[in-house]
Parts: structure tokens; C-alpha cells; sequence
């Protein structure tokens, strides 16, 4: 029997932001409160093969030495066909990649190999994760997916959620290169202003919390800086219910996407009508919109560049191949008008 769809404890999001304030007043370091971003366990939700799928354990190294873990999901092909594409998905904040995994487990069917993995402190993942760190592991992970065999390096597609969608941001304004395009999830703009609009739901925490949001990233760190320096086609997907992580905050990025894209590669928002928390891919409406904007990215890599027009700077003209007509023969004066 197939798994119906594990979606990530929102609670878990929700009362980890809460937390913030209060980390407050027990935190003396920056990584005290981060920790209140994280809830990974090591609860095996979901398998491959309970969706019919093939997988690989796929292990590679974080630049500060954790060791990571992940699966990766060949696409099912006909004998001499070729993959469409590689996913590279980001997931959110909560559980493990078990948890995640019906997110991406249709795409193998739809001909995209998908690399879904854990950050440091995950599952199998080694480490504890940190806002910079996890954006680390991502580097580490699109590194991995580029090495695998049968990978075009020039067709890869990252898929980021909540968290994960927050991490991609920064990651694709440090490293796009075969990258077509970028699905957004759920994300949020700001590590502070995230933490402030949950202490915002309490009046006590709303009170203790300023404390805390302090040592959180700066703006220099956060998604929607790090937006306006991504050049991929994106499209920004967020439900208008979203109780977690309010949907200005993908409107937010579309405005910071907007400052700097190539023609053609302006921001989409979806907005998914009494959507909830990162259940997008549980619509087949969605995933078909997001499977056609995957396959038209890929299919414009196919396509040849368009001709570049420069220029020329006409030679001056050779007089001796100047061709002179001679002058016209004098005609009839005209009348002149009588008086």
C-alpha cells in the first residue's frame, strides 16, 4: 500500500519560532538560539521503495567534515532515453529526508533524477546544524549531484521548501552554474523578521523576544538579499492559508527577484488558494505547473543562442569603383507666363 502523503509538523515550526524569545533569556551564544530553527530527528517516516521507487544511499562531506547522507532517485526511462533533468531538493526544518520524501518521489516517473538529502544534524547526517551551515551542506549536496553519473551538469533544477526554499536563495546567489531554474516553497525573506512575526502571536513573547531575534543572521545573510542576486528563473509557490510562514514574505522575494533577472526570467508567484504550510506538491494542479515550467527550462538549454547583432562600421568607399553618372541632358526652358 502506497504512504499517503507525510507533510512536516507545522507545530514544530511553529513552536520552535516561539522559542526564540525565550531562547533569550537562556542564550548566551548565536547558536543557542539558531538551534531553535532546527527540529531533526532520526524517525523513519517513508521509503523508496514504498513508492515504488530505486534508491541509492548517497554519503558526501560538509567543507567542515560531516559526513552527509542522502537519496538518490534515478529517473525511470525507457531503454535509450535520456533523463529530462536532476532536482535538487531542499527540505524544510523538521524531522529527516524520510519525512520530505513524497515531495519529490513523483518526479522520477516524470524522467528527473532527484538528489534529496539531510542537513548536518539530520538522519544519517552527521553534525549540528546552523543557518550558515545548512547552507554549506546544499553547496556540498549540488557539488555530489554534479559528480553522479549520467548527470548533465548543464540541466539541474533546485527545489527548495520553507527552510529549505530560505536556503536556496542563498545558495543559487553563490552557485547557479547548469542551474535552469529554482521551485520556492513556502520561504521566508528574513530570519529576524520570521522570528519576530511568530513572537508577534504571544504577548509574552513579543515582549522578551527582541533580545534573541538580535543574534540571529543580519540582513546580509538573509533570502531576500540574497534574491536579488540570483539570475535563474524562479517561481515562488505559497498558499494564502499558511499559518507558518505568511505569504507576504514570498511576495517579499519576488520584489528582490525582480531587481535582477535577465529577460525573460521575471519571477512567478503561484499562490495556491487555502494552501497550507509547504502541502503544494500534494496537488496534482501544482505539480503539473511545476513540471511544465521544469521542462521548459530544460528544453530552453537545448535551444541555440539567439544571433547577437554587432554593429559594423561601413569602409569608406573606394573612389576608384565609384560608378559616376553622367549629368543630366539640359531640357526645355520652361515658358515663361505671359503678362
Amino acid at each position: 500500500m502506497r504512504p499517503s502523503f507525510v507533510r512536516p509538523s507545522p507545530v514544530r515550526l511553529r513552536h520552535g519560532l516561539l522559542a526564540l524569545g525565550l531562547a533569550a533569556l537562556l542564550a548566551t551564544t548565536t547558536g543557542c538560539v539558531e538551534r531553535m530553527f532546527f527540529h531533526p530527528d532520526q524517525q523513519a517516516y517513508s521509503t523508496p521503495a514504498q513508492f515504488g521507487l530505486t534508491a541509492q544511499d548517497l554519503y558526501f562531506n560538509a567543507p567542515d567534515g560531516s559526513r552527509l547522507h542522502g537519496w538518490w532517485l534515478p529517473a525511470k526511462l525507457a531503454p535509450g532515453q535520456a533523463a529530462k533533468g536532476t532536482v535538487l531538493h531542499l527540505h524544510g526544518n523538521a524531522a529527516n529526508v524520510s519525512n520530505h520524501l513524497p515531495a519529490v518521489a513523483w518526479l522520477p516517473a516524470e524522467g528527473w533524477h532527484v538528489l534529496t538529502f539531510d542537513y548536518r544534524g539530520f538522519g544519517q547526517s552527521q553534525g549540528r546544524p546552523t543557518l550558515d551551515g545548512v547552507v554549506e551542506d546544499a553547496q556540498a549536496a549540488l557539488k555530489a549531484l554534479r559528480q553522479q553519473p549520467g548527470v548533465d551538469a548543464q540541466r539541474i533544477v533546485v527545489f527548495g521548501q520553507s527552510l529549505g526554499g530560505a536556503t536556496a536563495l542563498r545558495l543559487l546567489a553563490q552557485d547557479s552554474a547548469g542551474v535552469r531554474g529554482a521551485i520556492i516553497d513556502s520561504a521566508f525573506a528574513s530570519y529576524r523578521g520570521i522570528a519576530r512575526e511568530a513572537a508577534a502571536r504571544s504577548a509574552l513573547l513579543g515582549a522578551v523576544a527582541p533580545a534573541g531575534v538580535q543574534l540571529l543572521p543580519g540582513p546580509e545573510k538573509d533570502p531576500v538579499t540574497a534574491a536579488a542576486k540570483v539570475s535563474v528563473p524562479v517561481v515562488l509557490v505559497h498558499g494564502t492559508a499558511d499559518r507558518i510562514v505568511d505569504p507576504k514574505n514570498s511576495m517579499q522575494l519576488a520584489v528582490a527577484l525582480n531587481a535582477r533577472v535577465a529577460p525573460g526570467t521575471l519571477p512567478e508567484v503561484l499562490e495556491i488558494r487555502d494552501g497550507q504550510h509547504i502541502d503544494a506538491m500534494r496537488r496534482p494542479e501544482i505539480r503539473r505547473v511545476v513540471l511544465e515550467r521544469m521542462n521548459a527550462w530544460v528544453r530552453a538549454a537545448d535551444a541555440p543562442p539567439p544571433p547577437v547583432f554587432v554593429p559594423q562600421t561601413p569602409d569608406p568607399p573606394d573612389p576608384s569603383r565609384i560608378e559616376r553618372m553622367p549629368p543630366a541632358a539640359p531640357g526645355p526652358k520652361p515658358a515663361l507666363p505671359s503678362a
